[in-house]
């Protein structure tokens, strides 16, 4: 590999790694303002990603390429509906993740974004009609196993979990649908909901029940900083994500679940017994699985296209 093209995938997986990781540690950011109600906290974070990216489109001169896709959007009403319906997904994803953040859930939004790639692979499968192999087939058997193994002792469903997974997994779909780039789609999908947050935030703030009209500087720091924290991790990935192989950006997403695990387990105590030690095994089994298919299968096409030169 050329020094320069080294130099790019080394940036590219600094890049990737530190969004990763920086979507690991968000956790702790929430915990910080648990006082504040999980559908408050919601609406400032899509209201000042807003205003942050509008920073970002004037700051990187972009105007021409968000006018672009606004013109786009009329000529087809099929992009309208996809950002329309990526940002609901967004929106339930981001309010769900900090509710269990919030309610000492973090363990199962660990759960969640390791099933994560699982589900976005099946949702391929049955919308894009794409094929899995036999290898994917059985990962899909094993965190089968441990999400029912999970619900089989506690008696309960890990909601939390699979509603995270499907969320940002259909969230995924409609971005195939788009194909917008990381500022464009964000300041879209934020200018979608964004009445709707602001809107909120006036009732709120009209009936004395806003945290963040009590004046307290650590409280608004941290509620206008939630739109810092949502778009730089987004921004650097999709930065990252661009100079690196497909099959390494599969294997660094699970840093974020890891270290969320980690946080959960080790700094907010919550429960790890041998129920959600067999089903998280269960999980990172099938993940094991499904990245050592995804990486034949990426070789498999290398060599073919080698053979074909």
């Amino acid at each position: 590999m050329e020094q320069k093209n080294l130099d790019t995938y080394r940036a590219g997986m600094m890049h990737t790694a530190l969004a990763y990781f920086l979507w690991g540690i968000l956790p702790v950011y929430w915990k910080w303002i648990d006082y504040v109600a999980a559908e408050e906290i919601l609406a400032h974070r899509v209201f000042w990603s807003f205003l942050f990216m509008i920073g970002m489109i004037q700051m990187n001169r972009q105007w021409p390429q968000l006018i672009e896709v606004c013109k786009r959007m009329l000529k087809k009403p099929i992009l309208f509906v996809s950002l329309i319906l990526s940002s609901i997904l967004i929106s339930i994803n981001w309010f769900l993740y900090i509710w269990a953040v919030n309610h000492g859930h973090i363990l199962e939004t660990s759960l969640g974004y390791y099933i994560n790639p699982l589900i976005s692979v099946l949702l391929g499968m049955i919308f894009l009609k794409e094929r899995l192999n036999k290898w994917q087939y059985a990962s899909f058997a094993l965190a089968a196993a441990g999400v029912l193994f999970m619900t089989f002792h506690y008696g309960k469903f890990p909601y939390v979990a699979l509603i995270l997974a499907l969320s940002f997994g259909f969230y995924g779909l409609t971005k195939k649908v788009t194909k917008l780039n990381a500022s464009i789609g964000l300041t879209l999908e934020t200018m979608m909901v964004m009445p709707v947050a602001f809107i909120y935030l006036l009732s709120i703030a009209n009936n004395g029940t806003s945290s963040f009209f009590d004046w307290n500087a650590g409280t608004n720091t941290f509620l206008i900083g939630a739109g810092i924290v949502t778009a730089v991790p987004l921004l650097l990935f999709a930065k990252g994500a661009q100079h690196i192989p497909l099959f390494m950006v599969g294997i660094l997403q699970y840093i974020a679940p890891t270290i969320t695990l980690l946080l959960g387990v080790l700094i907010y105590k919550e429960s790890f017994t041998g129920v959600e030690i067999i089903t998280f095994s269960l999980i990172w089994s099938a993940l094991v699985l499904f990245s050592f298919s995804h990486v034949r299968g990426i070789k498999v096409t290398e060599k073919k296209k080698t053979m074909e030169i």
